[in-house]
């Protein structure tokens, strides 16, 4: 094949040209600094709360609730530290989470366990779901925050967070979502979902990488994370990077426009490859087969390594992941697989092609022609596949006695 086949969108998007021309003249002719007075001053203030105008129509919210920030991990640090930091001295240093978060969230709350703070780590289910239920189990009198990630990076299972947040605001506790993989792909309106706080990250969705914002519900104190400004209403410091602000503002009108019929299409080609990878022996869907992202395709194959897999699919033009691109350098199986109860040596056999607008079904004709082909060649030299195939030959043979 000698062309290439972009499939792992989850990590990052490439900038939509009309994001890119909407970008343009920021750097060159309204390059003023909002925070100035003068006239090229007052234009850059204008189009940045253009731009926070069109972010909030989009998710449900009000202009002076989004908050711009440097990308999805810092709105994560912000929104979690920040509430922990303003409760403590109310007596609440309990936060719940799952297993299966982000490193951004899990990183954090291990960051404040080492202040003090405790944290309860929910399970996760083998359909990759949190239970709303064992949610309110969890909760305690001194619980601060619930951080439950709106969608899942690595196996794309999409959570129950208008019930998880109802049960929040039930108990009077915070409910904050990693929505970085959700937002442009699944239709989100905070206030009719109970969410409090949410974080997002432009990369993801055909916009440049370095930006992302955090909504926050009017009225909600919490904490400065970056000091230094009066930029953002004096809550996040850092002249505004306005021409990536811009940006992510188009993207995001982009992806909130024509979503049903976008989706449609994309989720006709996950199913399609999702349908016919599992005809590969030995190999699993990870998470639900319904209850996931449009275009997230998450499997297994037992009796070999991700990362062969991925460097052979390489060759030949394609680009996937084994999990999240934050951990990529990592030998260890992906901890999200690990928390759906998966064991160790099927974890490492792992593959996610994550699907965008841009693919197409001459996509999926390909990587379904490429991928049983390395599949096979590299169960051929794998001396586990060898041992699988030993023990089920053992365990044939003593049923047929």
């Amino acid at each position: 094949m000698n062309r290439l086949i972009y499939a792992d969108n989850a990590a990052t998007t490439p900038v939509s040209k009309t994001v890119l021309e909407a970008m343009l003249p920021f750097y060159t002719e309204h390059y003023g600094n909002p925070s100035s007075l003068y006239s090229k001053g007052r234009e850059a203030k204008k189009a940045l709360e253009e731009a926070r105008e069109k972010i909030a129509i989009c998710l449900g919210a009000q202009p002076n609730e989004i908050f711009f920030t440097s990308g999805g991990s810092e709105a994560d640090n912000w929104a979690i530290k920040g509430v922990a930091y303003e409760l403590r001295n109310k007596g609440k240093k309990h936060i719940i989470t799952s297993k299966f978060e982000h490193h951004a969230v899990l990183h954090t709350c291990a960051a404040l366990e080492r202040e003090g703070f405790d944290v309860t780590y929910l399970d996760v289910h083998e359909d990759g779901l949190v239970r709303p239920e064992e949610v309110e189990a969890a909760i305690r009198p001194d619980t601060a925050l619930v951080t439950i990630m709106y969608a899942n990076n690595e196996i794309g299972t999409i959570q129950p967070i208008p019930e998880i947040g109802a049960i929040c605001q039930k108990h009077g506790v915070l409910l904050h979502t990693d929505a970085v993989q959700a937002v442009g792909n699944v239709p989100i309106h905070v206030k009719d979902q109970n969410i409090d706080l949410l974080s997002l990250s432009g990369h993801k969705l055909h916009a440049p990488k370095g930006i992302g914002a955090l909504y926050s519900r009017r009225g909600l104190r919490f904490s400065n994370l970056i000091d230094g400004g009066a930029q953002e209403r004096g809550r996040r410091a850092g002249t505004e990077n306005l021409a990536a602000i811009v940006g992510l503002s188009v993207a995001i009108q982009e992806a909130c426009n024509g979503m049903e019929e976008r989706n449609a299409r994309i989720q006709g080609m996950r199913d399609r490859l999702i349908k016919e990878a599992l005809k590969i022996e030995r190999s699993r869907l990870n998470g639900d087969a319904v209850r996931r992202l449009p275009g997230n395709v998450s499997l297994c194959f037992e009796g070999i390594e991700g990362e062969s897999l991925l460097l052979l699919l390489d060759l030949q033009g394609v680009c996937a992941s084994s999990g999240s691109a934050c951990t990529s350098g990592s030998l260890d199986p992906s901890h999200v697989l690990l928390a759906i109860g998966l064991p160790h040596e099927i974890a490492h056999g792992s593959l996610r092609i994550s699907l965008s607008d841009e693919n197409t079904e001459e996509d999926i004709d390909d990587i379904l022609a490429l991928l049983p082909k390395i599949v096979t060649r590299l169960r051929d030299m794998s001396p586990l596949w060898e041992q699988i195939q030993a023990k089920e030959k053992n365990t044939k043979q003593q049923e047929a006695q």
